[in-house]
């Protein structure tokens, strides 16, 4: 059952919330207490956060939440993204006098930035008298979870001018904005950053999480030596540091070094590879064309470590084959998916069919696919099948599909100067 069809059933905030509890023991603190530990234990569970949101409805009828109760069950509602039950809460909560509650507003907050309300949150923040380092935390990382790197950065400043301490969540989230701004100059002044704030160079190297986050940092922003040099300077690492090693390398087209961490990988005695693991190796074969490998990887991942193929894993080997030519084994791997194809496997497919001379008849069908799975700018798809027409020499056809073509936003792409500014930039555009 899905959250929303919990929450159908609870009452609304005046029911439960007007009317006191009708004997003075179901509304003790020791009945709330009772109630509380039940919804956070379910909060908790990986698989049993739709029951945080049950028990707190039933809650309602017996007993008054207090700020103990909303920081577990909108911890359940953050998960489960579930927007109208975490707004009822919200309610409850102005109702019930907590506004001014440090724990259920930094509850809020997180909430609202993991359902995409990133405005919402802001509000909240800038509205609060007093902010704990927590607050600042969870809209920093709210941004970087949304995609607005630059607003974490400018919230991060913010947060300086208080004289408050950036801990080690602050400094992931800042890592990850720095990533997503692609910004290698702003990275190493992080990472000297948390060099500063935990103790030196051995109190890092310890960090685990803080270490995995500047590998990919590192990965993203072209410098795959120092990733290299930090991964293998780690004392220890847990399944996401190899993880984060190998896509490094993929994403580098450094295939030979890919495989040979996986191998080390294999060899942990603790540690075994997991879906995202094999991912890398597959974009390291699909980069490398390496078509045997690619077969091979992925029946290793399904026989011996009973990972179900995401499709993720069967848009790599997809892509892996039709680039190879191998169209037909690709559309034969595609049809026997128990996932449906999403649009970049169909385009993937396309693209191969535009370069290999796969057909006509062939390429239309894939175009149409392509076509149906796609919700945003379908100009791309037009284009490799004007390609198609093209090399068919169906000129009319091939004029006809451009005619199609909506303007098309260009592609943007960025780069870091010497002097530490990102230029974005723009086909003919120059500095």
């Amino acid at each position: 059952m899905s959250s929303a069809a919990l929450f159908s059933a609870l009452p609304p905030p005046t029911a439960g919330l007007d009317h006191r509890p009708p004997t003075a023991d179901t509304s003790s603190a020791a009945a709330s207490s009772s109630w509380n530990a039940r919804i956070r234990t379910c909060a908790r569970s990986p698989d049993r956060k739709p029951l945080a949101l049950a028990l707190y409805g039933r809650m309602l009828l017996s007993a008054l939440p207090n700020n103990y109760t909303f920081p577990a069950v909108l911890t359940a509602c953050a998960f489960l993204s579930a927007f109208p039950e975490g707004s009822q809460i919200h309610a409850h909560i102005l109702k019930l006098g907590f506004a001014s509650d440090l724990y259920a507003i930094n509850s809020l907050i997180h909430f609202y930035a993991s359902c995409g309300r990133m405005p919402l949150a802001r509000h909240l923040f800038d509205a609060m008298p007093r902010r704990s380092r927590v607050s600042w935390n969870v809209a920093i990382d709210g941004y970087v979870a949304n995609g607005d790197h630059d607003a974490a950065l400018d919230l991060f400043r913010e947060m300086q001018h208080q004289h408050l301490a950036p801990d080690q969540y602050t400094l992931q989230s800042l890592i990850g904005a720095c990533t997503g701004v692609a910004s290698l100059s702003l990275g190493l002044w992080v990472h000297a950053l948390a060099l500063r704030r935990q103790g030196g160079k051995l109190a890092v190297a310890a960090d685990v999480l803080i270490n995995n986050s500047l590998i990919d940092l590192y990965s993203k922003c072209g410098s795959i030596t120092l990733a290299q040099q930090l991964f293998d300077s780690m004392p220890t690492r847990d399944v996401a540091s190899w993880n984060a090693m190998i896509l490094g390398f993929a994403m580098h087209g450094r295939v030979a070094q890919c495989f040979e961490v996986f191998d080390r990988l294999m060899a942990e005695e603790k540690l075994r590879p997991n879906a995202i693991t094999f991912v890398g190796v597959l974009s390291a074969c699909n980069h490398g064309g390496l078509v045997k490998q690619g077969r091979r990887y992925f029946d290793l991942m399904v026989a011996e470590f009973g990972i179900a193929p995401r499709i993720e894993h069967y848009g790599c080997l997809v892509d892996l084959l039709a680039r190879a030519g191998l169209i037909g084994e690709a559309l034969d791997l595609v049809a026997g998916m128990p996932c449906k194809p999403d649009a970049v496997i169909w385009r993937s497919l396309l693209d191969a069919c535009s370069k290999r001379n796969a057909g006509v008849r062939i390429s239309e069908s894939v175009a149409r696919k392509a076509l149906e799975s796609t919700d945003d700018d379908a100009s791309g798809i037009y284009v490799l099948l004007s390609r198609v027409y093209a090399s068919a020499n169906r000129w009319n056809d091939a004029g006809a599909v451009r005619r199609m073509l909506a303007r098309k936003e260009p592609g943007c792409s960025a780069i870091e100067t010497s002097g530490g500014a990102t230029h974005q930039f723009v086909a003919g555009d120059t500095f």
